[in-house]
């Protein structure tokens, strides 16, 4: 399976089996992890079974059950007192184009995943963290019924928004070529936060760039990285500058 099948069958699963996962597959989870965290500004860590985070209503609002593995994203707070001083950063979309990478690879490897911004107890998360670092957010992963029972259905259909058109999510001084709209349609499938699709794609003089217009909530930069890498995938391969309305280079190969 390639990238740009696994977003074609991505699903966010909220409903997990108590098997764990398979040892070859969740040594290669660690090595996608791992490598993808040595890139600056990009602390992602690994949970195996130990669901407390996500254990009861309180702590999950009943949206998720069976969560045993799961991955913390680490980012610095604005006020160490204070982790509602968090403030969105580049770091913060590394994160979401790097962390849906892994959830790619996870889908190629038989898993499902979710992301989670809030429902979930940071306090109870086994890390070690400084004294300005607070877990942003994390991805639940893990081994997942084949089909969605009627609570996932419920659920999914409370929480999932009207999938926005490409003519929505784009704007261009002219025709686009082909590549921009099959990178578009890579970005229709792409998870945000309570399905906003916030981020507005832009196609002039051949050049595309990427932004949030109003980026006033936590999860948007989180939302940018992940659109960003669908966009890369759909397009068939290139790169991006991270930040709020930087550009994407063509030709370069698609992320692996």
């Amino acid at each position: 399976m390639t990238l740009l099948e696994a977003i074609e069958r991505r699903r966010s699963r909220r409903k997990y089996k108590t098997t764990p996962i398979e040892p070859t597959t969740l040594s290669r989870l660690r090595e996608l992890i791992e490598g993808y965290s040595k890139v600056d500004g990009v602390d992602m860590r690994l949970v195996t079974n130990n669901g407390s985070a996500f254990a009861g209503l309180r702590k999950s609002y009943g949206m998720l059950a069976g969560v045993q593995n799961y991955i913390g994203l680490i980012d610095q707070v604005a006020d160490p007192q204070n982790q509602s001083g968090y403030r969105a950063s580049v770091n913060t979309e590394k994160m979401g184009y790097y962390g849906e990478l892994v959830v790619l690879h996870a889908v190629i490897l038989g898993l499902g995943t979710c992301w989670v911004g809030g429902s979930f107890d940071r306090r109870s998360c086994p890390f070690e963290l400084a004294s300005n670092e607070t877990v942003v957010c994390t991805i639940v992963i893990g081994n997942a019924p084949e089909e969605m029972n009627t609570r996932e259905k419920l659920i999914r259909s409370m929480t999932h928004r009207k999938t926005k058109t490409v003519e929505m999510m784009c704007e261009s001084d002219g025709p686009v070529p082909d590549w921009f709209i099959n990178g578009m349609q890579a970005v229709q499938k792409a998870p945000s936060a309570v399905n906003r699709q916030p981020v507005l794609f832009s196609y002039r003089c051949g050049n595309v760039t990427a932004s949030v217009p109003n980026p006033s909530y936590i999860g948007s930069a989180f939302d940018l990285g992940i659109a960003k890498l669908h966009f890369e995938v759909g397009a068939g391969g290139g790169a991006w500058t991270f930040g709020n309305g930087a550009a994407f280079k063509r030709g370069e190969p698609a992320a692996e």
